[in-house]
């Protein structure tokens, strides 16, 4: 087992509950410290005093452990606006957003999400034609099918 899976094991023997998930883990070497960034989530949104705490138990336990021998950085947050979905548990918990979505050809397709299942997305799209009306569509698209999805922000 190396140092990253090590520490998500301590990540989620932290989480407060089960509505608390891992969004990414990453051991980078800068300079002369390792930074440990650790990205978790909640169903129903994340605070900052749960980072807060999951921080101390998690750095209190790598300590523990001599995970890492040198001096080091450890940060725990949510993970921002700009990085990109990569969990169904995160798809979900943004049903009703905008998103821009791109595809494994490279296109790009922006709408609200409808709903998510085993299988992918549902999407409403607006599609606009040169001198006619905007039309929505539907679309399903399988997860097989992304590669990358990112929340729009809106300030309506």
């Amino acid at each position: 087992m190396n140092v990253k899976q090590s520490i998500e094991e301590i990540v989620l023997k932290h989480l407060p509950d089960d509505t608390h998930f891992i969004v990414d883990v990453q051991v980078v070497e800068k300079s002369s410290k390792t930074a440990v960034k650790i990205l978790i989530d909640a169903d129903q949104g994340l605070n900052i005093d749960t980072c807060a705490i999951v921080s101390r138990a998690v750095g209190e336990e790598i300590e523990a452990k001599e995970l890492l021998s040198d001096a080091y950085i450890l940060e725990v947050s949510s993970p921002g606006l700009d990085f990109p979905l990569n969990s169904k548990r995160q798809y979900v918990k943004n049903v009703g957003r905008s998103l821009k979505i791109t595809l494994q050809d490279d296109k790009e397709i922006q709408g609200e999400l409808l709903s998510v299942d085993s299988y992918g997305l549902q999407l409403m799209v607006k599609q606009k034609e040169k001198g006619k009306k905007a039309v929505e569509e539907e679309k399903n698209l399988p997860f097989e099918q992304i590669k990358k999805s990112i929340v729009l922000v809106s300030f309506k």
